[in-house]
């Protein structure tokens, strides 16, 4: 398990409220959609991450992580595996806090390049489900 529950709840409560979803847009269907919904519930903002650049929950959206003018605590991956790594480099370079990449996600390699550059993260795990899990919304 990538992730125990004290770095998944320090990443939910502890590293602030700004959280970058790297994969959402505006198609309802998608899981980045739903799960972004559940985070702004939970009091976090939600900056959308697409290559469409839509503004999506009301909030503006961004190509890139780098095209973000502001800090973000926490970067929510939901892109596949393969292209995972690339986007946990792009978030140890904006400064980010914290990687937590969604159920499917898994990249060993970057994993151990995010943690050794002394952010948190988890891995192959869904806010939206470990808020309720752990009793917090």
């Amino acid at each position: 398990m990538y992730g125990d529950e004290a770095t998944v709840r320090k990443i939910l409560t502890g590293l602030g409220d700004t959280w970058a979803v790297v994969g959402l847009s505006s198609n309802e269907g998608r899981a980045a959609y739903g799960v972004a919904r559940v985070l702004q519930r939970f009091g976090k903002r939600v900056v959308p991450v697409h290559p469409k650049a839509e503004t999506v929950h009301g909030e503006q959206g961004y190509a890139s992580l780098a095209d973000i003018p502001f800090d973000v605590d926490v970067v929510d991956v939901f892109v596949n595996s393969d292209l995972a790594g690339e986007v946990a480099d792009e978030a140890v370079a904006k400064g980010a806090g914290a990687v937590w990449f969604q159920l499917g996600v898994v990249d060993e390699a970057a994993y151990e390049r995010t943690r050794a550059a002394g952010l948190e993260m988890v891995m192959d795990r869904c806010p939206a489900i470990e808020i309720p899990r752990l009793g917090l919304g």
